[in-house]
């Protein structure tokens, strides 16, 4: 699991917060050198700190709670998670079936519960669109809408959740040939903005919801369905 961090690009707050950063930190800072006391030197680093949120427009409250107040920006209409923000998580694995079968069971959306344990079910409601439930931590459930936006037949499934979603992700499958001819890569990445943001992240491992290991099993289960035709149940692999 890979905590998303682009600092470079990271604005999260609007135009008129970075502005009343500034106008605040100055204040706080001038009368914090003016005194000489203990109130006075939190005045000052206060004051510092509103002005570099102001100069650089990033909030590290509003990363650590996953949350922002600047828009999107360009390509908000495909994008569910803000690539500064949140949880990455990329995996693979080889399958010893042919691509354009592999392909063709993960397209049909309603198998991905057969191997996903955390999905409790998904539901085709349109072109491309689809209704998910999924488990959650103490014994709740989460659901959301998602659209596939980029599809290549055998070799990419591309998907993002719809506004509104309880939980912001996005992600893609790709399937390519390995490098013997004879099985398929199954590569998953996948990146999501659970609430809490990073918070919520570690309360959900402290649950043990790791999602890096839920992906690995999850493609460890699909393998096994694919190559024996049948679920390896609650068989616990080797690591």
């Amino acid at each position: 699991m890979e905590l998303i961090t682009h600092r470079k690009h990271a604005v999260n707050i609007t135009e008129t917060e970075r502005y009343f950063s500034i106008a605040g930190g100055m204040v706080l800072a001038i009368v914090g050198l003016k005194r000489c006391s203990t109130l006075s030197l939190a005045m000052l680093v206060v004051g510092a700190d509103l002005l570099r949120r102001g100069i650089t427009g990033h909030s590290y409250l509003l990363e650590t709670l996953g949350m922002r107040t600047a828009p999107k920006g360009q390509g908000a209409e495909t994008t569910s998670v803000p690539y500064e923000l949140g949880i990455r998580v990329d995996r693979s694995i080889l399958i010893n079936r042919p691509r354009a079968e592999v392909f063709r069971f993960w397209r049909d959306l309603t198998n991905l519960p057969r191997f996903m344990s955390h999905v409790k079910s998904v539901r085709v409601t349109g072109d491309k669109r689809s209704h998910w439930v999924v488990a959650a931590p103490n014994h709740r459930t989460v659901e959301w809408d998602a659209v596939i936006h980029n599809e290549i037949e055998n070799e990419l499934i591309a998907w993002r959740t719809l506004p509104g979603s309880t939980v912001d992700h996005a992600g893609s499958v790709w399937f390519k040939d390995a490098a013997d001819g004879r099985a398929t890569e199954v590569r998953v990445e996948l990146q999501y903005n659970p609430p809490g943001g990073v918070i919520g992240a570690t309360v959900a491992r402290l649950w043990g919801e790791e999602p890096t290991q839920q992906i690995e099993d999850d493609l460890w289960r699909l393998k096994e369905h694919l190559e024996a035709g049948e679920m390896a149940g609650s068989r616990e692999r080797t690591r």
